[in-house]
């Protein structure tokens, strides 16, 4: 597989700050190019939400350029360790996250949603509410946000269409940083040539439909990283002029 990618992310239209994090990196290997992409959303309404997601976002970069890279140089990775591997930072940082809240009296607190792509296999690490998707002739949601809607949704006791709506949509149930105890999500699916892997925070899906998404973000429309560019900040701006009031950011890598 071959990857391109693009990115846009925007303070918006009425915070002060920028509190999500995001990276992408690109590398080739014996067993060709390697894709790294994450995103991470600092929590709006706690203090230093922006330092919460740029340090969990530089936890896992150092791990791709210091772990990841040696072991897919000599052959050695396992998914196994990346799975200890990944739970490990996210804990480390939830209890250093704690600890300088503790000591600054504040809380702090971020969301993550990353992809690793592998030879012919994507892995997800996931807490929070940001999301990952696939996009092909559809939008596919690959990640389960941990929110309150969504336990309620799962419970019968809210639609989908309830829960756009709902105030208390930004309440989660866990993030790293402000929750005692961090149970990420995994998982991994074999990566679809012609795809476009979307990896993105709340503030950029609440105003816009999926079927937007797909005629700016789809495989058809992602020719080069131009347009992939173009298309990430046209959404962006679209939402701004919908009045949506979070960070917004959004990343996509295309396979072919």
């Amino acid at each position: 597989m071959e990857y391109t990618a693009a990115y846009h992310t925007d303070v918006g239209i009425s915070k002060k700050t920028n509190q999500d994090s995001l990276a992408i990196k690109i590398i080739d290997t014996p067993d060709g190019q390697v894709t790294f992409a994450v995103v991470c959303d600092g929590m709006g309404g706690l203090a230093k939400g922006e330092l919460a997601s740029k340090e969990l976002t530089e936890a896992f970069c150092t791990w791709f350029d210091e772990v990841f890279a040696e072991d897919a140089a000599n052959g050695s990775f396992d998914e196994g360790a990346l799975i200890e591997q990944w739970n490990e930072i996210i804990q480390v940082q939830n209890r250093e996250l704690a600890l300088y809240g503790q000591r600054n009296s504040l809380q702090l607190g971020t969301t993550i949603s990353a992809i690793l792509m592998y030879k012919d296999t994507y892995y997800i690490v996931h807490v929070g509410d940001s999301r990952v998707y696939h996009l092909t002739d559809r939008a596919v949601q690959l990640t389960k946000d941990q929110s309150l809607v969504q336990r309620e949704m799962d419970a019968g006791r809210l639609t989908p269409e309830q829960a756009k709506v709902d105030p208390r949509r930004s309440i989660l149930l866990q993030c790293v940083g402000a929750s005692p105890i961090v149970e990420p999500d995994f998982m991994k699916g074999d990566i679809q040539k012609d795809t476009v892997y979307m990896l993105c925070s709340d503030g950029f899906r609440h105003q816009i439909s999926e079927d937007e998404i797909l005629a700016k973000l789809g495989p058809e429309a992602c020719t080069d990283a131009g347009t992939m560019k173009v298309g990430c900040a046209f959404l962006t701006e679209l939402v701004k002029e919908r009045r949506e009031t979070d960070n917004v950011t959004v990343v996509v890598v295309k396979a072919a």
